[in-house]
């Protein structure tokens, strides 16, 4: 029996008023963590406090989602921000969801920056270094999930937890970072291939890119990601356990995963 342990995070929350996005109710049947939209690039006040309520009662762990200001384009547009701003939304983002959170006696566990805004806090000092000193002013004993760049940076700079995340739906470059949504094949739809990936990148940290190569991540993998509104998103949640159970490896709260590691 392997003593491997990760997390599974999902994308939830992210319907807003008469546009329902993915299927969250099952999704939270699979899923250790969720990451929770704040408002922004989705998700609205009644959605957030159904996903609270649900992750409260299934001991799913809950994490911010905060995104850009940007529901017609799902956070996924560049937009001009300063520092400034970037912090004010994000710690304007994480209020909004305490208020949910604790009305429904629960805990936030964790941060990971959605969309666009995730992607430039990974390559952009600026942004990183914003969506931290929200996070750490907010509470600095949340996780900081991220891939390996400035958060990830910024985040260990500040003392702050950090938990490192594989796009479980996402084609990879040579490089080991996930390739640009622009891009033909970016997301992956096979339930049984990303189930492989998946077992593979936690036991040993390598990913099949597009061009064919087996390239290391360079971290070890700590939680692993399904997007919500991925079409195949429940088929490939349903593949993803039993493949992950067949290996031996455990499903666990991100927070599970971090202290294992500690004592391994």
């Amino acid at each position: 029996m392997s003593s491997l342990r990760v997390a599974i995070v999902g994308d939830l929350g992210e319907s807003f008023g008469n546009y329902v996005i993915g299927d969250d109710k099952t999704l939270l049947e699979r899923v250790t963590m969720a990451n929770v939209a704040c408002g922004f690039h989705g998700g609205d006040p009644r959605v957030m406090d159904q996903t609270v309520r649900s992750c409260v009662a299934r001991d799913v762990e809950i994490g911010a989602h905060p995104g850009y200001p940007d529901l017609v384009g799902f956070g996924r547009r560049a937009m001009e921000a300063s520092e400034e701003e970037i912090r004010t939304d994000v710690l304007y983002q994480l209020g909004a969801l305490s208020a949910f959170v604790n009305a429904h006696k629960g805990t936030i566990s964790h941060i990971a920056p959605h969309g666009r805004m995730g992607s430039m806090a990974t390559s952009d000092l600026v942004h990183a270094r914003a969506v931290v000193d929200a996070a750490a002013s907010f509470d600095p004993s949340l996780v900081v999930i991220c891939q390996r760049g400035h958060l990830e940076e910024q985040a260990k700079k500040r003392g702050m937890p950090v938990a490192m995340v594989f796009l479980g739906d996402r084609a990879y470059g040579d490089d080991g970072l996930p390739v640009s949504r622009s891009l033909p094949g970016s997301l992956l739809h096979d339930p049984v291939e990303i189930a492989e990936r998946c077992v593979r990148v936690v036991q040993d940290g390598m990913v099949k890119s597009v061009t064919g190569k087996l390239v290391p991540l360079g971290h070890d993998v700590d939680t692993i990601l399904l997007h919500g509104d991925n079409s195949s998103a429940l088929p490939i949640s349903e593949a993803l356990c039993n493949a992950l159970d067949a290996a031996g490896i455990k499903r666990a709260g991100v927070r599970e995963v971090l202290a294992h590691k500690s004592r391994a």
